[in-house]
């Protein structure tokens, strides 16, 4: 079984190490660097090629919202998922919006951070719950009206993008609509060029605020 490598960012030592101790009793998971601020993580970053950043907001010599554009100019592939004490509305926007997958609180239960974990390394969005509720209420993207929305995207891209903000992985996508994989990624990678987003946790969260996640297909 290929361990989920994981680098950890953060400047508080006891919050890091802590966090270094849950992860490396997992079975399925692997920390493979530590860094206290944003700079370390991109050093190590580049050295190591982890396969999830779990990474705070506020740091000293380079915060969060800095480090993601640059570790996400690294490699794109890097799955990120912040960890912090804040969940301003604007903070977590602006963090989904410049690549971060997933958004925790520090307070989260020790289970479902272990599982954000697990889905952020299968491309799969992960929010705190409360985060959501704030994000889904202020989220508004600019570049398209409702009309557009609606006009852009094909049946099956629209069939898709609800199986997304339900929080389905691309398996489970072509399972439910009959289609081989591979379909569902063209689909999955047309939404997003569509509506001008860059990851899933974008575009899930323009389902949710237009209402879709819950509507029949």
């Amino acid at each position: 079984m290929n361990k989920i490598r994981i680098l950890v960012v953060d400047d508080q030592n006891v919050v890091r190490e802590g966090m270094v101790a849950i992860l490396s009793l997992q079975p399925d998971m692997e920390v493979v660097g530590e860094a206290e601020d944003g700079i370390q993580a991109e050093q190590i970053a580049r050295k190591m090629k982890p396969d999830v950043i779990l990474l705070d907001m506020v740091m000293p010599h380079q915060d969060g919202l800095t480090t993601i554009p640059k570790l996400m100019e690294i490699s794109p592939n890097f799955r990120i998922l912040v960890l912090s004490s804040f969940a301003e509305s604007n903070r977590v926007y602006q963090a989904i919006k410049t690549g971060a997958l997933g958004y925790m609180l520090k307070d989260t239960p020790r289970a479902e951070l272990l599982q954000a974990v697990r889905d952020v390394a299968r491309g799969q969005a992960s929010l705190h719950p409360s985060v959501a509720i704030k994000v889904i209420h202020d989220f508004n993207n600019p570049t398209i009206s409702e009309n557009q929305f609606s006009e852009h995207l094909t049946p099956r891209e629209m069939e898709t993008l609800r199986l997304i903000a339900q929080g389905l992985s691309n398996q489970e996508i072509a399972m439910t609509l009959v289609v081989h994989e591979r379909t569902i990624a063209k689909y999955v990678s047309s939404v997003l060029n569509k509506l001008h987003v860059t990851n899933r946790t974008q575009a899930a969260l323009y389902a949710l605020r237009e209402g879709m996640a819950s509507s029949a297909i």
